[in-house]
């Protein structure tokens, strides 16, 4: 480009504003560069600094302490250019976004092919769409369903658009489960079992969307999980298994992106929830995948023809790119296990690998049935065996072992926080537990803090069934200040029966 049409330059100031996963620059009103360029207040500018480039959201300001010449960044931003204090940025319009006609389209109701998908997530991996164009694409996607050549595209999309893993091994294990059921953190459980048993298992999960826990939020409060390519790939190679974040790894690197905005707008589509479960085994190497579809009232999935709908859709698009899929059609009726928050649900895993008296029996249950299928799935157990053998690797102590050689490869095994504050929440009357609400609970554990702050969420203390006497626990709100343990409480009392009661009779 010649000299004088060069993009105008400033120099990099570090803001230290921390704004989430949004890139900010902050340049004075009366910036020559602002002027020459037409930039106003939340226009959209493209940074460049040493071969990096990033799109951000400008603001202004009068400040006469704000010196000329300096753009701010936020720590996004400064983190992307990888820009010292007082190096040079180039700031200009970013290039026109023609992917956005297919979002358009979208919105209008018609079909996308192949090629709108790789347009639209090679633009959203690249960090060129806003949050909003970012709530268009998902909402658009959600008002018409994507269709299974759309589901097949975007899937196909998300994993050209990132790293792909590749084993030596004929035979690769993963799960996942649907969700939609708090507490049901099977995962580590099953990588240990199934990783002890001689199979390759790299999982690598996904934050919370709408739950108030991830597995890789779980795992983060007992081992690093933001692992590098190379160090993901060593572990594995050692100890058969990992629990990783996919985000920090560029594994279908578009998920996580979608998954930031679908927890904003509390939506979680059958079309993108297929994309993000097979994208994220296919970028980490898997041929043979075992998912767990829960059923229930107030689950994800509340109904067996819901369920056979979604395997069968599931298991549509997993054949266009050679994967076996095995689902499972399991109870959804209540929580799993006592804990629902990240450290909560930790202390139930280590529970139930360390064979513990008190450690909940249905989550032990429910690692075993899916382990089983794993098991199985990969060879290591005959059929019909697969439960016998997950339950007896469990019961030796040899699960325990391989989690803890897995956590000290990624870095070491630590004891899950605990809250500053717990409250219980007590029953207004004598009776029985007739209902469980599991959406509400997934909610309340949000409101007392969960995800963002490990220690919080929501200890049960009853199950379905059982006999309660007037002030006696419900369950026991966890939260790290009192302001979120207060939030919590009054929707809680709002909100009626997030655990119901009737009343014991005469």
């Amino acid at each position: 480009m010649p000299a004088h049409l060069q993009a105008p330059r400033l120099r990099a100031l570090r803001m230290h504003l921390h704004a989430q996963h949004q890139p900010i620059a902050v340049m004075r009103t009366d910036c020559h560069v602002c002027h020459a360029e037409g930039l106003g207040a939340r226009s959209q500018v493209l940074l460049s600094a040493g071969g990096r480039d990033v799109q951000a959201l400008l603001y202004q300001t009068d400040d006469p302490h704000f010196a000329p010449g300096r753009v701010g960044l936020s720590e996004a931003a400064w983190k992307a250019l990888g820009v010292g204090d007082g190096d040079e940025v180039q700031v200009r319009h970013p290039p026109l976004l023609t992917s956005l006609a297919r979002v358009r389209q979208r919105i209008h109701g018609l079909r996308l092919d192949a090629g709108d998908f790789q347009a639209i997530v090679r633009d959203i991996v690249g960090r060129r769409y806003t949050d909003v164009h970012l709530a268009a694409f998902l909402t658009a996607t959600a008002a018409l369903p994507l269709d299974e050549a759309e589901t097949v595209a975007l899937t196909r999309a998300m994993v050209d658009a990132g790293e792909r893993l590749h084993w030596n091994g004929a035979v690769v294990v993963d799960k996942h489960c649907v969700g939609g059921l708090p507490g049901n953190r099977t995962t580590p459980i099953v990588v240990a079992i199934a990783a002890a048993n001689g199979l390759v298992m790299p999982k690598t999960s996904s934050r919370a969307i709408t739950s108030p826990a991830g597995t890789a939020d779980t795992m983060a409060t007992l081992a690093p999980v933001e692992l590098d390519l190379a160090t993901l790939r060593r572990v594995v190679e050692r100890e058969g298994g990992c629990l990783a974040w996919g985000g920090a790894m560029h594994l279908s690197p578009a998920d996580d992106i979608f998954v930031r905005i679908e927890r904003e707008l509390d939506i979680d589509t059958e079309g993108q929830l297929i994309a993000s479960v097979l994208s994220k085994k296919i970028a980490a190497g898997a041929n043979r995948v075992v998912i767990d579809i829960p059923i229930g009232p107030t689950a994800k999935v509340r109904s067996q023809e819901a369920a056979h709908h979604l395997a069968a859709r599931l298991t549509a698009t997993a054949a266009h790119f050679d994967l076996t899929l095995r689902c499972l059609f399991t109870d959804g009726s209540q929580p799993v296990g006592r804990g629902i928050g990240p450290a909560l649900e930790a202390r139930d895993v280590l529970a139930v690998l360390g064979n513990a008296i008190d450690a909940p029996v249905d989550l032990r249950d429910r690692a075993i049935a899916v382990a089983g299928a794993v098991l199985e799935l990969g060879g290591a157990a005959a059929d019909g065996d697969g439960q016998r053998l997950a339950g007896d690797t469990l019961a030796s102590g040899r699960a325990l072992e391989r989690f803890r050689r897995i956590c000290v490869a990624q870095g070491g095994l630590r004891e899950p926080p605990r809250a500053a504050y717990v409250q219980a929440l007590p029953a207004a009357r004598d009776g029985h537990v007739v209902g469980i609400d599991n959406r509400r609970l997934s909610r309340l554990a949000k409101l007392a803090g969960a995800p963002e702050s490990p220690a919080a969420g929501v200890e049960l203390a009853t199950r379905l069934g059982d006999r309660v006497v007037r002030g006696q626990a419900l369950l026991y709100l966890h939260a790290q200040s009192p302001g979120e343990l207060a939030y919590a409480l009054d929707y809680a009392r709002q909100s009626g029966d997030i655990v119901r009661v009737d009343e014991a009779p005469a």
